[in-house]
């Protein structure tokens, strides 16, 4: 303890805050320390052992509690606050904060070592406001939303501004979700709790120095600390929210494109997956659905029934064949569209300073923008959906959402434009969730956006990358972008399979796309017109290709849907960078090239034309396997792999278990009564487990409220026996059944094989026990096998 304050001392002499800023008076009470100083207040709160938030409210303003991020109650700490004669601390028993007096400094630090401290602190300049830190010069950083611009982002002043950036490849200084979080290598992160456009800068002038910028409003900020990656990212969707499950049928394949200009389009293109018998789940349905034309008919929120003449039978036909209907939608309602008057009447759009609708030109035609922050703007688009829903209408679609144009002198009932520019995508998925909460309980929604702000994974978000070039390029930049997203709590970031932008039509691209697409949260090729993006569509030796993409995706479904279940619960990643795996390996903190599936897999995608060969890493916790050859890779090796032309690269971690299923046409089809256990034996690994997650893939909640079962998986190798035990815990309102196993162990040679004691038949091939076992509901099978 001596030598962490002698530490934090030197920091403090070396790193003075304000030298304007004097330390006053202090008071601990209700869990909330205020320390008064000469130009303001400092309110530090724990919310819980591994949270803790710091305001700073400068004299003359008033302390402003609301947040648009934080949903988190404070937790009962056991937080204690010690004073010398020279300085006030608050711990937990993760974080300390220390208030050194003279000259005033507040540093924080996680177990006895120094995260960050307040540089300057909060600083007013003429037109902004800034809160400036102090950095180490080693710390690798991360966040700030969605960009393409290295996993490092270390030297980069980012803009807070939600803006699209159409047809980007390997770099995007700005895009569509800005978000103000910024993680570091040493396990901590720092959100800026503002909704207020500004700027993040991550030490451009290397400096050592993080600055939070912004226009106006809150001086919060929370920092977060975790023992690993998964803790850190976990204790940061405590305090911002979980994302909910899905609908199982998200996980599917759509039939996506800029766009389906009538019904007979719509049911030709969803006729020649059904006669290839390729899976599909979704179809979407682009702006042509409202309006024969792309500009002047946006806000008609309704059907053109000249091309689309009986929607809601369309919609029930493919209900009838377990194929959704998603309808995009966007908030700009123009001066053109059908539903201008209406909304002009009904007062629901934002303003300009006379209180009339504010209106302005942009490329769709001359519009305005519903207020979703007035209660009649919200009350009167969730009619819209509603109505859709009711139509049959499977899921939704916000387009345009940052919003794409959205001028300063603009007033929302919530605050200028630019005060609430960043959380207007955040609101309006609010908007549509609690909609479904109250008119449709036990339908999960299904909410595609392409902007949002901290937090929005709770309202069911589910980002894409925007529109990228359909290039190679374009391709590059999208583990980065996901990977960056799946830390910052929007795990379900993907991009538009085979690239959205310009008329670029290379098949090799567009198969290895959809090849990692395999392994990315959302599976939704879509492009513009110009080129086809559904498999469907494509020549017949591409569509061949494409199809064997699409299966392994439907075989992968309930490790996939168990992968969600555990984002849900803990808001893990599906996608997690190699350093998760290992934190103190410098080679690995700005790796972007391959990343983990979930804990079993290791993806190399491939992103560049005509490669033969690759090389890959494979993190030293494990052995790896080669998902389709079955070749063995030591852990800590840097191997160079032959690519095939049918497949990237993709192995599995050695005492993996992994469940598939047979293809499928669509998850209405889905079952776990039969099922394949594929556990990948390493001889070097004593003792492994995984697990299955089941429900109904529809109802919201299913496993609060006991509607689930859980089925789990246990490995025990002694160096002669294997032993495989399956349990599972289902529901208090779940009707387990019987259920068909074929377990598969790759990499034995098996000698005998008992099952629950009984000595059994099995197969092999390739060094592949294959063996069928009838699990009894509330049974525990065992299977015994010498090696």
């Amino acid at each position: 303890m001596k030598k962490l304050f002698l530490l934090l001392f030197l920091s403090a002499v070396t790193f003075a805050q304000n030298a304007n800023r004097n330390y006053v008076s202090h008071s601990w009470k209700n869990n909330l320390l205020e320390v008064k100083t000469s130009d303001g207040t400092y309110r530090i709160k724990p919310y819980s052992n591994k949270i803790i938030e710091t305001s700073f409210v400068p004299n003359g303003e008033v302390f402003n509690p609301n947040s648009h991020a934080v949903i988190k109650t404070p937790e009962k700490v056991k937080a204690t606050v010690s004073k010398t004669a020279g300085s006030v601390s608050l711990a937990t028993p993760d974080l300390m904060v220390v208030i050194n007096k003279s000259p005033f400094k507040i540093t924080y630090s996680n177990q006895g070592k120094v995260l960050l401290s307040e540089k300057n602190g909060y600083l007013k300049k003429d037109s902004t406001e800034v809160l400036q830190f102090n950095l180490d010069n080693s710390e690798v950083l991360y966040g700030g939303g969605a960009r393409a611009l290295g996993m490092n982002r270390r030297g980069n002043r980012l803009a807070l501004y939600n803006r699209a950036h159409y047809g980007y490849e390997t770099r995007a200084e700005l895009m569509n979700f800005c978000i103000p979080l910024v993680l570091s290598s040493k396990l901590y992160a720092v959100h800026f709790d503002n909704a207020a456009i500004g700027y993040l800068d991550l030490d451009s002038k290397k400096n050592n120095t993080l600055e939070y910028e912004t226009i106006s409003g809150r001086k919060t900020y929370q920092v977060i600390v975790g023992d690993t990656w998964d803790d850190l990212i976990s204790n940061y969707t405590d305090l911002t929210g979980k994302q909910p499950l899905p609908p199982r049928w998200s996980f599917g394949n759509f039939s996506s494109r800029f766009g389906y200009r009538s019904q007979e389009s719509l049911e030709g293109t969803i006729r020649k997956f059904e006669q290839e018998n390729i899976p599909v789940d979704a179809v979407i349905l682009d702006l042509f659905w409202f309006g024969k034309t792309i500009k002047g008919t946006m806000g008609n929120l309704d059907w053109d029934t000249d091309n689309f003449p009986n929607p809601e039978k369309m919609m029930a036909d493919l209900n009838a064949k377990g194929i959704k209907t998603i309808v995009i939608t966007e908030p700009f309602i123009l001066t053109t569209s059908s539903k201008w008057q209406e909304a002009a009447s009904r007062n629901i759009l934002v303003q300009d300073k006379e209180g009339k609708p504010a209106t302005w030109d942009f490329y769709f035609g001359n519009t305005g923008v519903v207020d979703i922050f007035k209660p009649e703007g919200k009350q009167w688009f969730w009619k819209v959906y509603q109505r859709l829903i009711n139509q049959g209408v499977g899921g939704m679609w916000g387009d345009l959402g940052e919003p794409e144009v959205f001028p300063s002198k603009v007033i929302t009932a919530a605050g200028k434009a630019d005060e609430v520019h960043n959380i207007y995508g955040h609101h309006w998925a609010q908007l549509i969730a609690e909609g479904y909460q109250k008119d449709f309980p036990n339908q999960r929604p299904f909410i595609l956006m392409r902007a949002g702000y901290s937090g929005s994974q709770r309202f069911g978000m589910i980002p894409w990358s925007g529109d990228v070039s359909r290039s190679w390029g374009g391709l590059q930049s999208q583990m980065e972008i996901s990977l960056q997203m799946g830390m910052q709590g929007l795990a379900y970031m993907h991009s538009d399979l085979g690239g959205f932008a310009g008329d670029y039509n290379d098949n090799e691209l567009y198969l290895r796309w959809l090849q990692y697409g395999v392994f990315n949260p959302i599976f939704r090729p879509h492009a513009q017109e110009e080129v086809a993006s559904e498999i469907a569509r494509k020549d017949i030796v591409t569509l061949a290709k494409a199809k064997k993409a699409v299966e392994l995706r439907y075989q992968l479904l309930p490790y996939n849907y168990t992968l969600a279940f555990d984002n849900n619960q803990k808001g893990t990643p599906f996608m997690r960078p190699l350093f998760f795996e290992e934190p103190n390996n410098e080679k690995l903190l700005n790796e972007k090239e391959s990343y983990l599936w979930g804990d079993a897999f290791l993806i190399k995608p491939i992103t560049k034309a005509g490669v033969t060969t690759t090389q890959v890493y494979f993190p030293k916790s494990s052995n790896w396997f080669d998902f389709y050859s079955g070749k063995k890779y030591a852990a800590g090796s840097t191997e160079t792999i032959t690519v095939a032309e049918t497949s990237i690269p993709t192995f599995v971690r050695g005492g993996s278990f992994v469940p598939m299923i047979e293809t499928i046409q669509n998850t209405t089809k889905y079952s776990l009564n039969k099922f394949n256990l594929h556990f990948y034996f390493d001889a070097t690994v004593k003792t492994s487990t995984g697990k299955v997650y089941h429900d109904n893939g529809e109802t919201p909640q299913a496993f609060e409220k006991g509607q689930y079962e859980l089925l789990y998986f246990n490995s025990n190798n002694n160096g002669k026996e294997l032993m495989l035990k399956f349990t599972s815990t289902v529901g208090k309102n779940y009707s387990a059944t019987d259920k068909n196993v074929t377990v598969l162990v790759h990499n034995i040679k098996a000698k005998r094989v008992f099952v629950n004691g009984q000595e059994a038949s099995f197969k092999t091939t390739d060094e592949t026990l294959s063996l069928s076992v009838t699990w009894k509901k509330g049974a525990a099978p065992e299977i015994k096998i010498e090696y």
